[in-house]
């Protein structure tokens, strides 16, 4: 069903020998069965197309079908961080696929036409010399995007610090749009003035005793610069060396001491620091949705690929040479990935062989005693055919 295409969540790779039936039901084959019969016509199933890739040794095989599994898990974990990142910056929904497209194609239709990318990833290559550059290309692209995801989180922190300079009360906002040359004592040898926020509940208290918060205050110097509903912005004139006694009894009385050395370029700075964070930002951000969303595509292909070689070689190492199989993706309705794989298994389970004890769905029995020592090392999620779920 098309439908089933564009809502399943999980997906079913699936590789059977090209001589493989149902072993139930045995009038249909094993392509009108897929089609019609898997879960009552309910899945969508298409061609998965692999190609024909140079195979080494047995022991070859073996060692990369391990090292793949482990790509192809790192690789998918690399997807997740980077939908993450879109996510969070509003460039998709929680699951990217639905909205970030691969190769200019929704996600879905890029499954269905899937093909191997032969100008990339050539096939004169041996397949250890593919695993390497589709894992090295990936790990680069999932390096650059976190690289570039911490730049961008520094800058907003950076911003927002900027912001609170900006839009915060008195104790912390930023006051060079505030105070003005004539609120300062300039070019004194002896004598310089102090900016104290008071909380407007302790205001009178501060008028009554500032001249007597450290010697050599300024007599009814105080003035009120300017006032939000936390606090009101003082300055006060007193001579250099009492400054440091003065701001430390100011700190004891829960007044909060402003340092602000006035001077006509450190304005422009701090007029500029603002503009400053937000531009930044504002290009790290447009620099992310590009780099996440290109090294999402790019990634999401690199994973399908790795898949391809997952299915290639475990089908050689189950089903034997010449490597020619029946490989097909299956997109799963909602809640209906269990079912599916029963049937699956109930179907083509056969292909197991009696390698091991299996219940009557063609399953590993689990705790099966007559496997005794060798029970620890029996994968009991053993399907008796190539399959690997995904999810999206």
């Amino acid at each position: 069903m098309a439908t089933t295409l564009h809502t399943a969540r999980e997906f079913l790779l699936l590789s059977l020998p090209l001589n493989a039936r149902p072993a139930v039901a045995q009038s249909k084959d094993t392509e009108t069965w897929l089609q019609n019969g898997l879960i009552e016509g309910k899945a969508f199933v298409s061609k998965f197309e692999i190609p024909e890739f140079k195979i080494g040794s047995l022991d070859t095989l073996v060692q990369q079908s391990e090292e793949l599994s482990k790509i192809d898990s790192q690789v998918g974990t690399s997807i997740g961080k980077i939908s993450e990142i879109l996510a969070s910056l509003s460039e998709s929904q929680t699951n990217a696929y639905k909205t970030v497209s691969v190769q200019n194609v929704p996600i879905p239709e890029y499954l269905e036409h899937f093909q191997w990318q032969t100008r990339k990833f050539k096939l004169d290559k041996s397949i250890k010399e593919l695993i390497s550059d589709i894992s090295e290309e990936s790990f680069q692209l999932d390096a650059d995007v976190r690289a570039t995801s911490t730049d961008y989180s520094n800058a907003k922190t950076n911003l927002a610090a900027a912001e609170r300079k900006k839009t915060g009360d008195l104790s912390v906002r930023s006051l060079h749009d505030i105070v003005k040359p004539e609120d300062f004592i300039l070019n004194s040898e002896y004598l310089t003035t102090v900016l104290v926020a008071v909380p407007q509940s302790l205001k009178e208290d501060f008028c009554k005793t500032y001249e007597t918060l450290a010697k050599n205050v300024v007599p009814s110097s105080a003035s009120v610069l300017k006032e939000d509903d936390e606090y009101a912005l003082y300055n006060v004139h007193m001579f250099k060396k009492s400054v440091n006694q003065f701001v430390s009894a100011c700190r004891e009385k829960r007044y909060v001491p402003r340092e602000f050395n006035y001077s006509e370029e450190l304005i422009d700075q701090l007029k500029k620091e603002h503009d400053s964070a937000a531009s930044l930002e504002h290009s790290l951000r447009v620099q992310l949705v590009r780099l996440a969303k290109t090294a999402y595509s790019d990634v999401f292909i690199n994973w399908f690929h790795v898949k391809a070689l997952r299915v290639f070689v475990e089908s050689v190492l189950r089903y034997g040479l010449p490597p020619h199989f029946n490989t097909k993706i299956i997109a799963v309705p909602p809640k209906n990935l269990s079912k599916c794989k029963t049937e699956l298994v109930k179907e083509f389970g056969y292909l197991g062989g009696n390698a091991f004890s299996k219940d009557k769905s063609g399953k590993i029995k689990q705790n099966d005693a007559s496997l005794h020592e060798y029970a620890a090392i029996v994968d009991t999620d053993y399907e008796p055919f190539v399959m690997y779920t995904i999810e999206l």
